[in-house]
Parts: structure tokens; sequence; C-alpha cells
């Protein structure tokens, strides 16, 4: 069943065309990655798909919401369904790890405090946090930080899972554990990810399908075999990415 369907999509900044001609498909349970350089308008699609960013022409539905169409008063109700995780992590810093997961349930609804406790326990011990409940953000890796703003998203067991660039601040180490916690995600909970990313070691990981946006418009989709070695889609991203082997 596709949760994200997307035909015929263009999408504006103002008035200056970021994206035309988008066409795009996300399967329930899908991994897809979204790749091409900076400035070429993934973060301004990944927005469309929450309500951040208007659709200026074309058909889009996400989760049986029509994007080109929802309402302001609709929006809400969307991004509970819908996880996000930015580069910037967006803790609060006067907060704990636990105080910032709480503050998120409270917001949603959560009134049963014994039962946002065992949530929030859940959570931690999904994302390899069970120890450092107590720590603030300012004490926290990088890596930590990640895997917190990860488990914030998850309290409320979204339907799909939007990341941008979840491993750009992280070192080896820890993108290899954050890989690790994704995949695990996948398999137990069947999400439906959608995600920026720009080190192929971690595509080569994870991806099922692979969007390649390239001056303006979605220039090649398909499998990850079908993307990353596409002798076109290989001499311009290398080229852009500096002679990165893909």
């Amino acid at each position: 069943m596709s949760q994200v369907n997307y035909q015929n999509v263009e999408i504006r900044q103002q008035e200056n065309i970021v994206l035309e001609e988008v066409n795009l498909q996300v399967q329930e349970g899908e991994f897809v990655y979204l790749i091409g350089k900076v400035g070429s308008g993934k973060s301004s699609l990944l927005k469309t798909m929450y309500g951040e960013l208007d659709i200026h022409s074309g058909n889009a539905n996400v989760l049986d919401y029509d994007m080109a169409r929802i309402r302001r008063k609709q929006i809400p109700a969307l991004r509970k369904r819908i996880g996000i995780v930015f580069q910037d992590f967006q803790l609060l810093i006067d907060r704990n790890v636990r105080d910032n997961l709480d503050f998120v349930l409270k917001a949603t609804g959560w009134n049963d405090k014994g039962k946002r406790t065992l949530r929030i326990e859940e959570v931690l011990e999904q994302g390899g946090m069970s120890t450092k409940g107590y720590k603030m953000p300012h004490e926290l890796s990088g890596g930590e930080q990640q895997r917190t703003a990860l488990a914030k998203v998850l309290l409320t067991a979204p339907d799909i899972l939007l990341l941008d660039e979840p491993t750009a601040a992280l070192s080896p180490a820890m993108t290899k554990k954050m890989v690790g916690l994704i995949r695990r995600l996948v398999a137990e909970r069947k999400l439906t990810i959608a995600l920026i990313e720009h080190n192929m070691g971690v595509v080569r990981e994870l991806a099922d399908y692979i969007y390649f946006l390239h001056e303006g418009t979605v220039h090649t989709h398909g499998t990850q075999k079908d993307v990353l070695e596409n002798p076109a889609v290989r001499e311009l991203y290398m080229g852009l990415s500096g002679g990165m082997a893909i």
C-alpha cells in the first residue's frame, strides 16, 4: 500500500520553482532515500510531506491526506502520524532526556504518568539510551543526541519516519550504531522511512529505493542497484560529490 504518492508535483519557494514533474511513491514498510547535491530540493520535498511547504500543483497524497488541498487545521492530525528527525536534533536544553520525552507525551494527550514512564523506558531501551535518561542535552555526545531525537519521534508510534541527514554529525562508529538502530526499527515495526543522506555507505546499507534529484526534478529513481550503478548517475553524483565513490 502506498503511503506517499506524488504525481507531476511542482514545489515552489515563494515564486521560485524548486522541483517540478516530481513522481514519487513510498510503500508501507519501505526505506526510501533522497540523494542529490546541496540545493537540489531534497529538504523541500520532505517538508511538503508534513505540510511545512505547500504543493504548488499536481497530485500529492500522504497517509490519505490530499497535500495539495489540505487545510491548516488538518496538519496537526497528519503530523501525529509522522515522525520527523531534524539535523539540529531540536531537544529542549533545560530538561534532561527523560523530561524531553515526557514533554512530548504530555503534549500529545498521554495523561497517565505511569503509562508515560513505561513508554519512555521502552523507547530509551530501543535506542540504546536506557542509562542516559538523567543526562542533559549538553552532556550527550552527537550520537546520543541523535538517538534521543529519534526516541522523541518514536514515542507516538508514527506510520512514517522522515529523517534529514541523521548521520551528518556523527563519527563513523556512531554512524554504524545509528544504521543498526534504523535497520532494527524497520524490521521490528515495519516503519515507512524517507531519508535524506549524503553518506553513500549508509545508503548502500539501508536503501530499498532511491530518488536522485538533479536540476530541479527527479533525474533517476529505482532500486539501489538501478540508481547507484547507472552510468549517468555515477558521473553526475561523483562530480557533485567531489569524486566520492558510490
